[in-house]
């Protein structure tokens, strides 16, 4: 990887099953936005060698596509990757690094910041480049998600956020576009680590990863009871879509915090959200407007969810819902 000019913006894309994930789509779009409010380049760093997914990226908005050797790639080790991350921040001199708020990405990135001696603002919900300044406007929530808090970095760099996955949505692909594709190899003497992966312990609760998903079925506390969440369980079976509740639900035990969308949950970006029963507060927002077509089903024709759906249909989602299951498992068989 040769010497870049100082103040690129850098974003981390984790690598799933070999390629380049989806969830680092959203990210390295907005990257590019970044990049060019400050006008300078946007590179694309990512643990593996495997190059499938690169060229989307470039397509995506990256100038350059950095492939970081990973001496194990069953593991991920985030104690190796934050060396190697350290190392090249320190040689490069990024001004902006950002990431997924992954599982993974979130053991080892406060480590990177930490060893920099730079802030890090987790899990954001926004970014932005003030116009006069030209800092990084980094903003998540807090409190339990009753409040936004909006932060900088005014001295310390790169400044460093974490992104809550699919926080931001992909943008059209440009196939046109041109870029470089570089592999960088660690030293292997730096490469050593002193834990190791024991066990990898699936959430066998849900049947279809929610952030993976291309049809997401939500229900709200319009479902009324903890039973009822069995009527929009059998359309996200009729649909193979993934099952998720809003906030109040989790909060009165109805069903598994692993299923929440939201502010305080998970953020999930599907080709179709079905939302039944939910008003549409801010909190739940944050989580699923960047859906692309979304579908709310409520009786109340004043709901908030109504301003930002597709399509809308004002009724009774226990007489709605089984219509639609029914239909949907028709053409299913």
């Amino acid at each position: 990887m040769q010497s870049q000019v100082p103040g690129e913006v850098w974003v981390l894309a984790e690598q799933v099953n070999g390629r380049i994930g989806a969830a680092a789509h959203g990210l390295v779009f907005k990257g590019r936005r970044l990049a060019d409010d400050l006008s300078t380049a946007l590179t694309v760093l990512s643990f593996g060698q495997s190059a499938e997914g690169a060229e989307e990226m470039i397509a995506c908005g990256a100038d350059r596509v950095c492939l970081v050797d990973d001496p194990d790639p069953v593991s991920h080790d985030g104690e190796i990757y934050a060396r190697a991350l350290v190392d090249l921040v320190r040689r490069h001199q990024p001004a902006i690094l950002l990431a997924s708020a992954s599982l993974a990405n979130s053991a080892f990135i406060p480590r990177v910041a930490a060893a920099l001696e730079t802030g890090l603002s987790a899990n954001c919900t926004a970014l932005e480049i003030d116009r006069q300044s030209k800092l990084l406007i980094q903003t998540r929530p807090a409190l339990g998600g009753n409040v936004l808090a909006t932060m900088e970095c005014p001295v310390k760099r790169p400044q460093m956020a974490t992104v809550r996955p699919y926080a931001f949505k992909k943008g059209e692909s440009d196939r046109s576009r041109r870029g470089e594709v570089v592999r960088v190899d660690l030293e292997k003497q730096s490469a050593a680590s002193r834990t190791a992966l024991l066990d990898v312990i699936n959430d066998l609760d849900q049947k279809v990863k929610l952030e993976e998903a291309d049809i997401v079925v939500c229900g709200g506390r319009g479902l009324g009871k903890a039973e009822n969440f069995q009527v929009i369980a059998a359309l996200a079976e009729a649909l193979g879509a993934g099952l998720a509740s809003s906030r109040p639900p989790v909060d009165d035990g109805w069903i598994p915090y692993s299923h929440q969308i939201g502010q305080t949950g998970r953020t999930v970006a599907p080709r179709l959200y079905i939302a039944c029963g939910i008003s549409g507060a801010p909190q739940h927002l944050a989580g699923m407007q960047t859906s692309e077509v979304i579908l709310a089903i409520n009786n109340d024709p004043q709901a908030p969810i109504f301003e930002i759906a597709t399509y809308g249909i004002v009724g009774d989602l226990f007489k709605v819902v089984p219509l639609l299951t029914a239909k949907f498992a028709g053409l299913r068989g």
